[in-house]
């Protein structure tokens, strides 16, 4: 048995020694041999060191966790596939809640719902789904947990056919601060539910998500187009018009990236146009793929039928774990002259491998959810714009971030309210709550100030884009 001689909070020791005893999953702390595996998380950037990790074996080893952090007032974390680009799914001196054995998928065909465990990934939902030709929105890569993923949102590949994956969520199943069970849907605890869809981790810890899935076509229809610099200009103007007037069976994402070197297309940066139609018309998707290829003609292009799992994961190779990450995003409308102008100095400026570019076009479903029916904090730009990095060698940390930083300034000329969490490194520069206001706005903000209040006054779940409980 360890003592509490050298431990960083003595007086927690005997709480952890008993949290121990008491669950089913495994107990790693600071020395066991499989320590620094169990605290590590996508991101390499984060390096937190826990008092224990807890890997629970069933929804059961919950309650005696949330009990150990109430007793201690140590900080915890909640992880699901672990892959937060802000490393929320980890904490210094205190615990994390692991549920990434927590996996199952199950499907009913005949009423599209889709029950999914904590700890499962988008990979795990689409091998689930893709034999039912069916499939709810999730990223736009399949290595992030969807826990996290819905909890803060789901901007994705189907948005513009379904929404996104918060849009699709039916019913949570959840275990409040205080350890209580709880159902969570339009008709039990609203309140909770509308918090839950995109007010992050703040509320409690989700034991199952019930999603309606939407049917798919199999194979679908993807293209990409890439253009080189001397193009970017007429293809991104080309893209806007394009985009003005498309079925919500189209969804597409602008791409600026130096490809990877096995792709053999040198060291200069690409333009990359990705479209996907998920309709079940293979003649309109057609139609109107070939449209955008008419108006830009590319340097080069892939296009042709592609199982939705493939689609899914065609860019996970970019992103292995470990991977030094950092974001930021803006949200906007505008893609006149003077947009193009900035998106265009940004591209341009791109340092080479392990940083990119991506606009994700907005509307059709996404659109039509009123503003104020989910805590996600803007339903009304067309545009949303990730800057983000994906590089190896902490000695480019500071140069590659500040890319990032820089990016984002540019932007904020063009930029609309609220920031999307799953797409932003941790703010350090002010209090997480002041920045957290910001995200949401004012009256979403004191709205879900409100389910904190009644859910976990107490702000147990803290690690994260914090909401306080209202005072």
């Amino acid at each position: 048995m360890a003592t509490t001689e050298g431990y960083p909070v003595p007086e927690a020791r005997p709480a952890l020694i008993r949290l121990r005893d008491r669950i089913d999953g495994t107990f790693v702390e600071p020395g066991d041999e499989t320590y620094d595996q169990a605290r590590a998380v996508w991101n390499g950037m984060i390096d937190r060191y826990p008092l224990a990790i807890v890997r629970a074996a069933s929804p059961a080893d919950i309650p005696p966790v949330l009990e150990a952090a109430r007793e201690t007032g140590l900080p915890l974390a909640v992880r699901g596939g672990g892959h937060s680009i802000a490393g929320l799914g980890t904490v210094d001196d205190g615990i994390v809640l692991d549920l990434g054995d927590l996996t199952d998928v199950q499907v009913d065909p005949d009423s599209r719902r889709v029950t999914v465990a904590p700890g499962a990934l988008s990979s795990d939902v689409d091998r689930a789904t893709a034999p039912h030709h069916l499939a709810i929105p999730l990223g736009t890569v399949a290595k992030p947990g969807v826990a996290g993923l819905t909890l803060g949102g789901g901007v994705g590949w189907l948005l513009r056919r379904a929404g996104l994956a918060l849009d699709r969520l039916e019913r949570a199943e959840v275990i409040t601060a205080n350890g209580e069970h709880l159902a969570a849907s339009a008709t039990e605890h609203p309140d909770l539910f509308w918090g839950l869809r995109g007010g992050g981790g703040n509320f409690g810890v989700v034991t199952s998500f019930t999603f309606r899935a939407v049917r798919l076509p199999d194979p679908v229809t993807g293209v990409t187009l890439f253009y080189r610099p001397a193009q970017w200009r007429r293809a991104v103007a080309a893209f806007e018009r394009w985009s003005r007037h498309l079925p919500d069976q189209v969804a597409a994402i602008l791409t600026f990236m130096v490809m990877p070197e096995q792709a053999g297309m040198g060291d200069e940066p690409w333009l990359m146009i990705r479209c996907v139609y998920v309709g079940l018309d293979e003649d309109e998707g057609n139609t109107v793929l070939d449209r955008l290829r008419r108006a830009a003609p590319p340097d080069e292009q892939t296009a042709g039928p592609v199982s939705w799992p493939e689609w899914q994961s065609s860019k996970d190779d970019l992103f292995p774990d470990g991977s030094r990450g950092f974001w930021r995003n803006v949200a906007f409308t505008r893609m006149d002259e003077d947009a193009l102008d900035a998106i265009l100095s940004i591209a341009r400026q791109l340092p080479g491998r392990g940083t990119g570019v991506d606009i994700h076009l907005l509307g059709g479903a996404f659109a039509r959810v009123p503003e104020d029916a989910t805590a996600f904090p803007n339903r009304t730009a067309r545009f949303w714009m990730n800057i983000y990095g994906f590089w190896q060698q902490a000695g480019d940390d500071s140069f590659l971030s500040s890319f990032a930083e820089h990016s984002r300034a540019v932007m904020r000329r063009l930029s609309e309210h609220g920031e999307y969490v799953n797409f932003r490194s941790r703010e350090h520069t002010r209090p997480i709550t002041d920045f957290t206001r910001h995200i949401y706005g004012e009256e979403k903000y004191r709205q879900l100030q409100r389910v904190k209040q009644q859910y976990d006054p107490a702000n147990l779940f803290r690690s994260n884009y914090n909401v306080a409980p209202e005072r």
